[in-house]
């Protein structure tokens, strides 16, 4: 992509994007999901985009890592991202691309089990699985994504 439709991409999708007096998009938030732990929102959009943080396996009333294997932890962090999507008005069927971090990838039929069950009955988007040295608060697994409000 040139430099002229790369500058005309950007135009286009910030012209698009509804924003604060002060020109920064609205973070998405929800009670459903943890708190972020770090400087970051939950989520937030840009245009017809949303783009979900990460989610770890976390109790989002306590903020601690359930402790009961890949499983659960994976099982939290779907019904957290669910929260942040449910928090900007869309839900799984909206999601086109997720990506998935885990620090063993012995674990990934574990995972992908759990995974595939949010999208049981809809056209499961893209995604990537990726190996990781380690996640915040000793969690196993992390998956972020992208929806698209249609």
């Amino acid at each position: 992509m040139n430099r002229i439709s790369l500058a005309l991409v950007v135009t286009l999708i910030a012209s698009s994007t509804p924003a604060l007096a002060d020109g920064v998009s609205p973070a998405i938030v929800s009670t459903g999901a943890p708190a972020a732990i770090g400087p970051y929102s939950q989520g937030t959009s840009v245009g017809s985009m949303v783009f979900c943080s990460g989610q770890l396996g976390l109790d989002p009333t306590t903020g601690t890592l359930v402790a009961t294997g890949v499983e659960d932890e994976t099982r939290r962090a779907m019904a957290n991202l669910a929260a942040v999507l449910g928090a900007a008005g869309l839900g799984m069927k909206d999601v086109v691309k997720t990506t998935i971090y885990v620090t063993d990838l012995a674990d990934f039929s574990k995972v992908n089990a759990v995974y595939g069950e949010s999208f049981k009955g809809l056209v499961p988007p893209a995604r990537a699985t990726v190996g990781v040295a380690a996640l915040p608060k000793g969690g196993h697994i992390e998956i972020e994504a992208i929806a698209i409000r249609r």
